[in-house]
């Protein structure tokens, strides 16, 4: 004889299924698989597993998420689901913004935005569904109809665009950050119940791409910001034992601020960062906009590499970002005169730049290291004595396709020879110095 603890008859499972249809959507979203499946129905349910399959076997994809949401919303219309507005977003450890998302809307397509929050009191996200998800735990369900626009601040939003049913559900991250899935709708009538369900029995999914989603663009993001553009890659290839190092041929800038120990001596620590950081945006942007990648940050200057083109201009895309960053920072320094000036000079070679894993037992660092970037360092210190902003070694100015003059040669530390450096010349300035110049 069957037990009745174990065995349910049909009649009562028709009963539990009619009683979860009358659960506000914030709780059908929390009941168990099973119950979700004799909400939805079995043919549905059966629809469902498969797109939740497709979404874990398509899991560790990060290539194009747009594309796979479009595809993922197009496989809820085909189950016959009234979809019209898919959002997913996640909070990412990133150092220009706080959160990336990524909204479906029928007929539209996918668009992906990014958020900075504006601390833990920010107000459109004290003011939004995902605020008062992460709170609660709980899905945020608003009958667009009946809801006050006061309640959130997209809801003024949301009726204007014919929307009748909202879901936001909350994913808690592995880091323990947050992130979030929204569903709406247009059909007059809203979501019923088994469109609910079906939403529901695929969040398992769809967290899941949403966790390693959150988790892989805080590493990439994280590693970039703190290492560098090609370190970052060489890590995430698998280059993280002690000892090994890449080399690379390039043009190598190495900037610094003049005299920061007596610019910052009266500040506190806080300001202290404040007047780095300020140098700093006037350097990196320069050398970014020319495909130069920072490498390190040194204290109160920085090393950054610019890769050969096919055209072999890295020269000349070094000067010009080192002699941007300079008139930047005048700019700058202009634009606060109730500040002292920040001061800085930027030196310039041409040669092997080496990188790797230094350190000892768990604490290493990805840090750049020989002979050539030793030279530009040293070259470095003469900006000053000389009264040049801009010095360049030979190697350089080989390469370069402007006018210099040679400033002189020098002895350098950790070098025996003398080192001939040189400064970059103005159009008008080398036009004065060409020979015969003075006959003309």
């Amino acid at each position: 004889m069957d037990d009745p603890a174990t065995t349910a008859p049909t009649a009562h499972l028709a009963t539990d299924a009619a009683a979860d249809a009358l659960l506000p959507a914030a709780d059908i979203v929390e009941l168990p698989a099973e119950r979700l499946d004799r909400l939805m129905g079995w043919d549905l349910a059966y629809g469902v597993v498969l797109v939740a399959d497709w979404l874990t076997r398509n899991a560790r994809q990060k290539d194009m998420p747009s594309e796979r949401i479009a595809l993922l919303c197009d496989k809820l219309l085909t189950l016959g689901l009234p979809l019209d507005r898919y959002g997913s977003s996640t909070e990412v450890l990133d150092a220009e913004h706080d959160s990336v998302s990524r909204l479906w809307v029928r007929g539209r397509g996918v668009t992906t935005r990014t958020y900075v929050r504006n601390g833990d009191d920010d107000s459109g996200y004290l003011a939004s569904p995902f605020y008062e998800a992460a709170r609660t735990g709980r899905a945020v369900e608003m009958h667009l109809a009946e809801t006050n626009p006061s309640r959130f601040g997209i809801v003024e939003e949301l009726q204007r665009d014919g929307f009748t049913h909202y879901l936001c559900v909350p994913i808690p991250l592995m880091n323990g950050g947050h992130g979030w899935v929204t569903f709406a709708t247009r059909y007059p009538s809203g979501f019923t119940p088994r469109d609910v369900a079906a939403m529901a029995r695929l969040l398992p999914a769809i967290a899941i791409l949403i966790d390693l989603r959150s988790t892989w663009l805080s590493l990439d993001k994280l590693l970039r910001t703190y290492v560098g553009d090609e370190p970052h890659r060489a890590i995430l290839r698998g280059n993280t034992k002690r000892g090994q190092v890449s080399t690379i041929r390039s043009a190598i800038l190495f900037a610094d601020m003049r005299d920061s120990i007596g610019r910052t001596a009266d500040l506190d620590a806080v300001a202290a960062v404040g007047v780095f950081n300020a140098l700093f945006d006037c350097l990196v942007p320069p050398i970014e906009s020319r495909k130069g990648e920072v490498l390190k940050y040194m204290g109160d200057g920085l090393l950054a590499i610019f890769r050969d083109g096919q055209d072999g201009d890295a020269a000349d895309r070094a000067l010009a970002a080192g002699q941007d960053a300079l008139n930047t920072l005048r700019a700058r320094n202009l634009s606060h005169p109730e500040e002292p000036p920040i001061e800085a000079g930027v030196a310039l070679h041409y040669g092997e730049a080496a990188y790797g894993n230094v350190g000892s037992g768990l604490r290493l660092d990805f840090t750049v290291i020989g002979k050539d970037v030793g030279l530009t360092s040293r070259i470095a210190n003469l900006n000053r004595p000389l009264d040049q902003p801009v010095l360049m070694s030979r190697d350089f100015v080989a390469r370069l396709h402007s006018a210099t003059a040679p400033v002189g040669a020098f002895a350098v530390r950790g070098f025996k020879d003398l080192v001939t450096v040189f400064r970059p010349v103005s159009p008008d300035e080398a036009v004065a110095i060409l020979p015969g110049a003075d006959a003309a």
